[in-house]
């Protein structure tokens, strides 16, 4: 299905909306919407509702289809890719969710506050090793994507098609093995998120260990890398074959 470009959608606005010498305020006076949503739409932001699709691509002068493509057509286009266009127009709301805030994000939060405190004590204790402190930060990193920015639902051709990558702006996750599907995403967000925070619990406590025991210097750092990473990827291979 044809994927939209809310980026490219919002340039190709805004430059209509100049030649046409609108401003913002009065296009959304021709929309009855607000100029708040106009300037939403040019950032890539959202999208406009299906209702205005026409209206506004009659007062900007190209048709709908060439509106949602972010760009102007010299040939008239397929009518199965305008179908594509058009059906993915109707879908976005469904296909796109929102993201939610998660539950449970004040475990993260109190988690986040017992490592910081645990890095305080280490350093206080002289026990403080340096690249720990990088598994704490992605930790925190992962945890606030995690619980805060992650969508409830992946995009409905994640259901029709084998994708074993998951794009999200800055994020991007590949797990060996697993296609992502709307059956076992909830699992992996949920594994994701019990090691964010038992990442954040428990390196303090393995780094006081690792400066002290000989056994565990011995490795280098080789055992609490195997710990960080399996304790992710092992889990998420094993909940994304089982509910694929």
């Amino acid at each position: 299905m044809f994927e939209i470009d809310k980026k490219k959608f919002g340039a190709f606005l805004s430059v209509l909306r100049k030649e046409k010498g609108f401003t913002q305020k009065e296009l959304a006076q021709a929309l009855y919407i607000s100029d708040k949503a106009v300037s939403k739409w040019e950032t890539g932001a959202s999208i406009p509702d299906t209702s205005l699709l026409i209206p506004l691509s009659e007062l900007l002068g190209v048709s709908v289809t060439e509106l949602l493509m972010g760009e102007r057509t010299k040939e008239n286009l397929p009518p199965e890719q305008v179908e594509n266009v058009v059906k993915t127009a109707l879908s976005y709301p469904e296909n796109h969710p929102e993201r939610q805030k998660k539950k449970f994000s004040f475990c993260y939060l109190l988690c986040v506050l017992v490592s910081l405190l645990g890095l305080w004590i280490n350093y206080k204790t002289d026990t403080l090793i340096e690249p720990f402190i990088i598994f704490i930060v992605l930790s925190i990193v992962f945890g606030a994507y995690f619980f805060f920015f992650v969508h409830d639902r992946l995009p409905d051709y994640y259901d029709k098609n084998r994708i074993s990558c998951v794009s999200d702006g800055f994020f991007r996750m590949n797990v060996p093995g697993v296609t992502f599907n709307n059956s076992n995403w909830p699992h992996i967000v949920r594994v994701g998120q019990i090691w964010c925070c038992l990442s954040l619990v428990l390196i303090p406590l393995c780094m006081a260990l690792f400066s002290r025991f000989a056994f565990f210097s011995a490795f280098g750092y080789l055992i609490p890398l195997l710990m960080f990473l399996g304790g992710l990827f092992i889990p998420m291979i094993v909940v994304g074959k089982k509910y694929e």
